[in-house]
This record gives structure tokens, C-alpha cells and sequence, in this order.
């Protein structure tokens, strides 16, 4: 049995969604996280509050869409050369955390994800899945360039941590390192360890 055609209505104005986030962006900028409001959104992009609430259910959530959508996939997608990829991906990576709005919101957010009572890691929470491409850049790399006996959630833990040092402190740090050393970093620490066949034994 056909289905019903559907009568005419008010078309949807895909409009609204890009100019709030983009009111969001500005906001963070020019305000900060705390002053980056529903309200202050909506009076800031022309768009009613309850069509803001209808796409997003809290400011964290407009927040964290219009600070951090995700790595593009295409631009992280390995290639089979470690280096290369991992080198691609440390910059994709850390571009997502030094664009200007990203920068405002991310202390914001951690702190909020902090005392909101849940478990799930921070990343997440930040839009930012880069956790399993990283494990695909892992995957494609030519045998015996990544020591199996290392876990690759360390080492993503150690390059979030590189990262978020770099985007947070980095009026209070010293001036910044090359983006290529924290690569260095990240390939040593996935390294196989030379004349030890047991991998996990040399690193404990």
C-alpha cells in the first residue's frame, strides 16, 4: 500500500542551525564560555531560543558542536607511511583545539565534564573521535614499525596530553616546540625496542 503523499508545510530553514553555531563561535571569542548562553545565541544570531533548544538540548551540546564538529576524515585517512600519517594526523589533531573558539570552550568544557558526574573520557565529550583513527594510522603502518606489546590508548593519552598543554598553557608555557618533535615523541613511545624480541619486557 502507497503511502500517503505528504501535505504542503512550512519548509525547513536549514539556515538556523549554521547561524547559531556560527553566533556560538563568535561568542566564545569575543565573551568567553560563561557568556556563551541560549539566550545570548539567540539574541546574537536572530534565531529564537526554542528553535535553538529544538537541535540542541543544552548550551554544552551547542557548544561542543560548534567548537569541535570532529576530524575530517579525509584528512587523517592513513596512508601506510607512519611518519607521514601519524604526522597528519598530530597536526588535524591539534588544529581542532587551536582554532580560536576551541581554545575559549575547552577548559570550559572539561571543567563542566568534570562535575557533571559521568565517567566517559574527556575527548568524547569534545566531539574530537580521533581516538579510533588513530588506532586505524596503528593498523596501516608496515609490520614491525609499531611494537605490539605497547598499548595505543597510552600513547593517545600521552598525545592528548601534549596536545592540550599546547592549546591551554600556551601563554603560561615555555615558547612552543615544533609540531615534528611531539611526532618524534609519539613514534618512539610506539617503537618495537631494539634486541628485545618479548617488546613489553624492555619497557616495563
Amino acid at each position: 500500500m502507497a503511502e500517503p503523499a505528504r501535505g504542503p508545510g512550512r519548509p525547513r530553514d536549514n539556515s538556523i542551525s549554521e547561524r547559531a553555531l556560527t553566533a556560538t563561535r563568535e561568542l566564545l571569542v569575543e565573551r568567553g564560555f560563561e557568556a556563551t548562553t541560549i539566550q545570548a545565541v539567540a539574541e546574537h544570531s536572530g534565531v529564537h531560543a526554542s528553535a535553538i533548544y529544538r537541535r540542541w538540548s543544552s548550551r554544552i551540546e551547542l557548544i561542543e558542536e560548534a567548537t569541535f564538529p570532529g576530524l575530517n576524515p579525509v584528512s587523517v585517512r592513513p596512508a601506510g607511511d607512519l611518519r607521514r600519517d601519524m604526522s597528519r594526523f598530530v597536526r588535524a589533531y591539534l588544529g581542532a583545539f587551536s582554532a580560536p573558539a576551541a581554545r575559549a570552550a575547552t577548559a570550559g568544557l572539561i571543567a563542566h565534564h568534570q562535575t557533571s558526574g559521568r565517567s566517559r573520557p574527556p575527548e568524547l565529550y569534545l566531539r574530537v573521535s580521533a581516538r579510533p583513527q588513530f588506532r586505524e594510522i596503528l593498523s596501516a603502518a608496515p609490520p614491525g614499525t609499531v611494537d605490539p606489546a605497547v598499548d595505543p590508548d597510552d600513547v593517545f593519552d600521552m598525545l592528548l596530553g601534549a596536545v592540550l598543554s599546547r592549546t591551554l598553557l600556551a601563554d603560561a608555557a615555555a615558547p612552543q616546540r615544533p609540531v615534528g618533535r611531539t611526532v618524534d615523541m609519539i613514534l618512539r613511545l610506539l617503537r618495537p625496542l631494539e634486541g628485545d624480541g618479548a617488546g613489553a619486557g624492555g619497557r616495563q
